[in-house]
């Protein structure tokens, strides 16, 4: 009989279906046993749950549950039936429909999107006014995520000897918004082409591989991008990195790795050589000029050096 969920298990050769029960999960126990009395709580200081909050656990606990819905399943051959629960495709934490979501994302990028050529992966983090600025105004993270494609898609066209008229490249960007304790931590995993795409007269169009980048290339590259993200306007006009007082900014560079590509953890930081007043005006600063800082702007650039094909 073919398969008729999402879980099944082979016996004697065969597939046999065996549905999911999150009941049976220790998150789920924990969360039915404590997330009312944790809402209640709330609720009694004044202080409720976001309604997403909230129908992010609802909906939670009815994922998987035969008595919220489900559909019956017949399989053509064996006419053999099923009962299939229904699930809550939330984005928050249910583990079934974030695995589930994650493998048709990986498959689609591998069976449609992503062409058969090297990649590389780039890792970009941003320091915590950039991450609450950017989760309350998503236009300004688009703004900021274009700046950084076009920096690095500038910098592979280059390296290939081509120009932007000559040469194409390409990226799909994931926005990942959580870190690993479900703190606020808004960073871009971006899959780049490891080179571009030049039209031929004589072959057609044909892929050229690029040499991974030089530590000189990655300091660059965090220079650039740390300048045109802290001088975008759109930034400065949203009054969350220009404050009151003198603000300076740095760009941080973290190296795994050695030239022999021994584990070689060390970090390479370049500081702009002046302060932001509270206009957006960028003032230069002498050696041994000292100016009151209340805030740093800092964007830190994570380069991954290995790469796929």
């Amino acid at each position: 009989m073919a398969q008729a969920g999402k879980d099944a298990s082979p016996v004697g050769g065969a597939v046999r279906y065996e549905r999911h029960r999150p009941e049976t999960t220790l998150l789920y126990q924990l969360v039915d046993v404590h997330y009312p009395v944790f809402a209640d709580r709330m609720v009694a200081q004044g202080t409720p749950l976001p309604n997403q909050v909230q129908r992010e656990f609802e909906d939670y606990l009815k994922c998987g549950r035969l008595e919220y819905g489900f559909l019956r399943v017949r399989c053509e051959s064996c006419h053999g039936e099923h009962l299939v629960a229904f699930s809550c495709k939330r984005r928050g934490f249910c583990p079934s429909c974030g695995a589930r979501r994650m493998a048709e994302s990986a498959a689609l990028l591998v069976d449609e999107v992503l062409p058969e050529a090297p990649m590389r992966q780039w890792v970009l983090s941003f320091p915590f006014p950039l991450r609450f600025l950017f989760a309350s105004r998503p236009e300004i993270m688009g703004k900021v995520l274009g700046i950084v494609y076009r920096v690095l898609a500038t910098h592979l066209i280059r390296t290939a000897g081509f120009t932007h008229k000559t040469a194409r490249t390409g990226a799909v960007t994931l926005i990942q918004r959580f870190g690993g304790a479900l703190n606020l931590n808004v960073h871009f995993h971006m899959l780049f082409l490891d080179g571009v795409y030049v039209d031929d007269a004589r072959s057609g169009t044909r892929f050229r591989w690029v040499k991974a980048p030089t530590h000189a290339e990655l300091t660059q590259l965090s220079h650039t991008i740390a300048h045109r993200v802290i001088s975008t306007s759109l930034i400065k006009r949203s009054g969350k990195t220009v404050k009151s007082g003198a603000q300076s900014g740095a760009v941080t560079l973290i190296q795994r790795f050695g030239s022999a590509l021994n584990l070689n953890l060390h970090f390479h930081m370049l500081y702009l050589n002046g302060i932001y007043d509270a206009n957006g005006y960028f003032w230069p600063v002498k050696p041994r000029q000292s100016f009151e800082t209340k805030t740093k702007t800092t964007l830190v650039v994570f380069v991954a050096l290995n790469s796929h094909g």
